[in-house]
């Protein structure tokens, strides 16, 4: 019987998801991966080469839709709006990728996927720059980190939320901030004077 490696394979990622979410990459434990998948754990060490391996694979497996789905649509400060809205949607529903981002971020120096990630970003920021022309590329580089920040951090320390806001500091609330937050933020960055501009 012929091996069903793309199904072996998406379960280890599912897996490793769940594990590498909860647990980080130093704390996920290989045999829970394999017991969870039912997968002889010599199967992720010729599949991925290492625990490591194991990780990139499922980060990457994890970050290939979450930008893809998203677009600006229109222009101007309230396209913006919109854009951190169902980019917040898109982390809120799946916090996994949210905690695995952040244990790369804490465990690992280098980039996982770095080339295909960047090229993901540079067309959103192209996307922005064409809803906001007066804006430098610096300054629309600089607003795209701030919403992606503040989609991710949402996630990845609710109990901040809980500090700052207490019964207030729920995600359909948030969710309602940050479009308006996101578009204030296009708008007053649209009324300062360029860093370039000439003395």
């Amino acid at each position: 019987m012929a091996w069903d490696t793309a199904g072996t394979r998406r379960r280890l990622l599912d897996a490793g998801a769940r594990e590498f979410g909860a647990h980080g990459l130093a704390g996920a434990r290989i045999e829970q991966i394999s017991r969870e998948a039912g997968v002889n754990k010599e199967r992720i060490y010729s599949y991925f080469g290492s625990k490591s391996g194991l990780f990139e694979a499922v980060l990457s497996d994890r970050l290939d839709s979450s930008l893809d789905g998203v677009a600006v649509v229109g222009d101007g400060p309230d396209a913006i709006g919109r854009f951190a809205r169902d980019y917040f949607d898109v982390i809120a529903n799946d916090l996994t990728l949210a905690r695995l981002v952040a244990w790369e971020g804490l465990e690992r120096s280098g980039v996982v996927d770095i080339a295909d990630r960047s090229s993901r970003a540079r067309r959103v920021i192209d996307e922005l720059r064409s809803a906001l022309p007066h804006m430098t590329q610096v300054e629309v580089e600089d607003l795209f980190l701030t919403i992606v920040t503040l989609c991710y951090g949402w996630q990845v320390i609710p109990n901040l939320g809980r500090v700052v806001a207490g019964d207030r500091a729920d995600s359909a609330r948030r969710r309602r901030a940050l479009q308006c937050q996101a578009s204030a933020l296009a708008r007053s960055l649209g009324e300062s004077p360029s860093s370039t501009s000439p003395l």
